[in-house]
């Protein structure tokens, strides 16, 4: 029985079958305050290459009330297994369907929330990968394009949108109608609708005589800390952008951005409707990085609007061709755009995007670019470090190879040869061979085609005199982890060398050297007989896609003038190496934390602070030896509140360390300071204890028993908001009792009340680092419990759940037997096993690198 799933083979089946002209929608809304269910009406007009074939229409809801193909009425009984049977078509079809569709609370389908500052209900869609058939009924798979026209019937007052301009609505009543225009041709998933009343700024995009209506909405409850300039700005400079790079007008009739609540993912790409998570409405003080994060998430959506939106892939297995290249584009507006305010951002990249990248290539279910996606479960679990960050690092490798004015010439080639239509790997390619003179098959099966990273490491041999006598980049192909499909490869790569010397206590680059490495060793002459500098870097620039190495002066130069570097991003390069080696058991977790403290207080990019930040406390929760931990852990908290203390009053510095402290303080004296801070009888100068800081530093007091239900309780009255009874439930959740661990664990997994933001709250209380010894029964109860959670659960509901309960803390060989024993023994559907293996994983990596910070503790 198919349930909620579809296979490639079907979708190519039924696109060989259909053409698809037009969607009308009819969407009942009326009962969006009391929740429950919404009347669908979907007539579809499409014709089929062979009358008289069968084929089947999507719907995932509670009940049809009506199925009528072709003027005569079929048995809505024959609705199963989110199918609807379409018997003997005719050439020209017309297709009405009628259905009860559920409102949700899972962020899939039309989620439905309630506001508890203002009691108002809010709605919007979010349909990728396979949910606009929880709203309507349709022909589930991107290379089905049609038309969609919307009728929505809403509360009077609302304020209603979708992806073609809002029309004004009418009737007196108490429900009013909105009637939009007919769509262009795209995928049923950038579908949209977003219903409520929330509040809009607008503005407009104008260039010449082209002039693009622009609006920004968010919740009535937000809007005081709505900042709408500057999102339109960003959106500007990327239309600037990416109009002039892909020459090709943003081809919709307007584009708006809605704040939504309660947002799975960062943004999704609706057409001229782009949804975001709320949270990018800062209430509290957050950091320049956290401003830098927001602006690539509206650049990323709105390079969709042409790869992803205008031009989509034909299946899901080249996911890559929409999220990669958004990606790249995000990262490469921000750096080259006029105006912007983060030219840096290939530092920011560099440090995250590439570190997701690398960790996720490293994992079992490591996978090429090009995926192979059989189904709908395939896709679901592949929106990962691969799809985005490997994708767009490899693109950026291409631009090195091919050179930036040829690849942007391809892809102007490519949207205006695909323009509403879809595409293949192929098709990308061959415009790009044809702008570049280049055969890019050999490098697409190397780079796109096959799984796995290469490590580069420098050999130097020097002469008696101290100069280079011979230079050479090695190149290794580290088998694949077991499990995983394929086989490890050498790739060619464009890299630059650079080349360091110390300048007192500065590093300075002296030279730079541009060269392709291909194979296991690359001779580099134009070294030899050189002075052997204080530094060299590999892959200077990040124009490729690589571990890299330091040689063993190289790196002990590093780590005492890290912060020497001038520019951010060769520092970014050398913080991830070391972050790197740290995982794979080559450096102590010990010294990672050393480098840190005497890298970081010369670090100005607040990015890669924030970054090292998270990553040493990784560091010491799971890659430190035990018996070692609970001192690096003093020791780092130590340091977070002398930095603190030392921090510019008002700076993101300071903001960063405070909420470093918060995540680590142990001692009576530090967590004095977090509740003197929390309560106002402590300040530190230019810190500002806002809303969110101060549910940074309760969650620290609760964790540690220092806090209770009262305060909790009471700081839930000064902040009843939705926010609010999120950060409430973690508190709660994070409390050090048998009792508040056992209400968390039933609240998520014995239960399916929650709503997805509360849920991942609670998870995220309930996993306390500090608390190994009371979250071990649960081991147990996650084996026996997570198959079930699967089988009845929403994707992104059981995604949160496997994910968030794995035992991660449990770094044990037990736990590597328990979870090898439930592989063997649950026969657990691929997407679930893939999370699982992903998880267990951890713990292998984690076991790894604790015998080698052991090793290094006994040196």
């Amino acid at each position: 029985m198919p349930g909620t799933n579809l296979t490639r083979e079907e979708a190519r089946t039924r696109a060989d079958l259909l053409r698809v002209d037009a969607y009308d929608i009819e969407l009942d809304l009326g009962s969006a305050r009391e929740g429950g269910t919404f009347r669908s009406t979907t007539v579809v007009r499409f014709t089929a290459t062979t009358p008289g074939a069968d084929t089947f229409i999507d719907l995932v809801a509670p009940s049809v009330e009506e199925i009528t193909l072709n003027g005569v009425s079929l048995d809505p009984a024959s609705f199963a297994d989110s199918r609807i049977p379409l018997p003997g078509l005719a050439a020209e079809n017309e297709l009405r369907i009628v259905a009860d569709c559920a409102y949700t609370n899972t962020g899939e389908g039309l989620h439905r929330f309630v506001d508890p500052v203002d009691g108002e209900t809010y709605l919007y869609t979010q349909f990728e990968v396979p949910d606009a058939r929880r709203v309507f009924a349709t022909f589930e798979q991107p290379d089905l394009k049609a038309a969609f026209a919307f009728t929505v019937h809403a509360p009077k007052g609302w304020v209603v949108v979708s992806n073609s301009p809002t029309p004004t609505p009418v009737g007196d009543g108490d429900t009013q109608t909105w009637t939009f225009e007919p769509t262009g041709r795209i995928s049923s998933y950038i579908t949209a609708l977003i219903a409520g009343p929330y509040v809009g700024v607008f503005d407009s995009y104008e260039n010449g005589e082209q002039k693009v209506p622009l609006g920004v909405y968010c919740r009535p409850s937000l809007r005081e800390f709505l900042d709408p300039e500057a999102v339109f700005e960003v959106t500007k400079q990327g239309f600037d952008y990416f109009q002039e790079k892909f020459d090709f007008p943003y081809p919709f009739p307007k584009y708006d951005q809605l704040f939504v609540p309660e947002f799975n993912a960062g943004a999704m790409e609706n057409a001229g409707a782009v949804t975001l998570r709320d949270q990018y409405v800062f209430r509290s003080k957050v950091t320049d990085a956290a401003y830098e994060a927001r602006a690539a998430t509206i650049l990323h959506e709105l390079a969709h609007m042409w790869f992803g939106d205008l031009v989509t892939m034909e299946w899901w297995n080249d996911l890559w061709l929409n999220e990669s290249f958004a990606t790249f584009a995000e990262a490469v507006c921000q750096a080259e755009a006029p105006g912007s305010k983060w030219p840096h951002s290939w530092t920011t990249f560099a440090n995250q995007m590439k570190t997701w990248a690398y960790r996720q290539d490293q994992l079992p279910s490591t996978h090429p670019i090009m995926a192979e996606i059989n189904d709908l479960e395939d896709v679901q679990v592949n929106f990962d470090g691969i799809t985005y960050a490997k994708g767009a690092s490899v693109l950026k490798q291409l631009v090195a190879y091919v050179g930036q004015d040829a690849f942007f010439e391809g892809v102007r080639a490519y949207f205006k040869r695909h323009a509403w239509g879809n595409t293949r790997l192929s098709d990308l390619l061959g415009a790009l061979e044809e702008s570049s003179g280049r055969d890019l098959k050999t490098w697409s099966k190397a780079w796109l085609e096959t799984a796995g990273i290469n490590v580069l490491r420098p050999s130097v041999v020097l002469n008696t005199d101290g100069e280079i006598e011979s230079f050479a980049v090695l190149q290794d192909a580290p088998a694949l982890p077991a499990g995983a499909k394929g086989e490890a490869v050498l790739r060619p790569h464009r890299i630059a060398i650079g080349l360091y010397e110390l300048n007192g206590d500065a590093l300075v680059r002296t030279d730079r050297i541009e060269l392709d490495v291909d194979g296991p060793r690359t001779e580099v002459p134009e070294l030899v007989g050189r002075h052997r500098p204080a530094v060299v870097l590999l892959n200077d620039d990040d124009l490729t896609y690589a571990k890299i190495r330091l040689d063993e002066d190289s790196l002990a130069v590093v780590t005492e003038h890290l912060g020497g570097f001038d520019d951010s991003l060769p520092r970014a390069l050398c913080w991830a190496s070391a972050w790197d080696m740290t995982r794979d058991g080559e450096l102590a977790a010990r010294d990672y934390l050393s480098l840190a403290l005497s890298g970081l207080g010369r670090e100005s990019d607040i990015g890669v602070v924030q970054s090292v930040q998270r990553q040493v406390k990784l560091a010491l929760d799971a890659y430190a030896d035990p018996d070692w931990r609970e001192q690096g852990l003093a020791r780092w908290a130590a340091a977070a509140e002398e930095f603190l203390r030392a921090a510019a009053p008002g700076s993101d510095h300071q903001l960063a360390w405070a909420r470093t402290l918060a995540a680590v303080a142990r001692t009576d004296g530090q967590l004095g300071l977090l509740a003197g801070l929390l309560d106002g009888s402590v300040e530190i100068k230019g810190l500002a204890v806002d809303t969110e800081l101060r549910w940074t530093l309760l969650t620290r007091l609760a964790a540690t028993g220092r806090a209770d239900e009262a305060e909790i309780a009471a700081e839930l009255e000064r902040d009843n908001t939705a926010a609010g009874q999120e950060h409430a439930a973690s508190c709660r959740a994070a409390r050090p009792t048998a009792a508040a661990k056992a209400e968390a664990w039933a609240s998520v997994v014995e239960s399916d009340k929650l709503t997805n933001y509360v849920q991942e709250a609670v998870i995220s209380g309930f996993q306390q680092s500090d608390q190994r010894e009371l979250l071990a029964p649960y081991a147990a109860k996650y084996f026996a419990a997570v198959k079930g959670i699967w089988e009845t659960r929403s994707h992104e509901i059981s995604q949160q759940i496997i994910v968030g309960l794995y035992p991660a803390l449990q770094v044990t060989q037990e736990t590597l037997d328990a979870t090898d024993a439930w592989l063997a023994s649950a026969e657990p559907a691929p997407a679930l096993r893939r999370q699982v293996v992903e998880a267990r994983a951890g713990i292998e990596r984690a076991l790894k690198a604790q015998a080698a910070d052991r090793a290094a503790g006994g040196r």
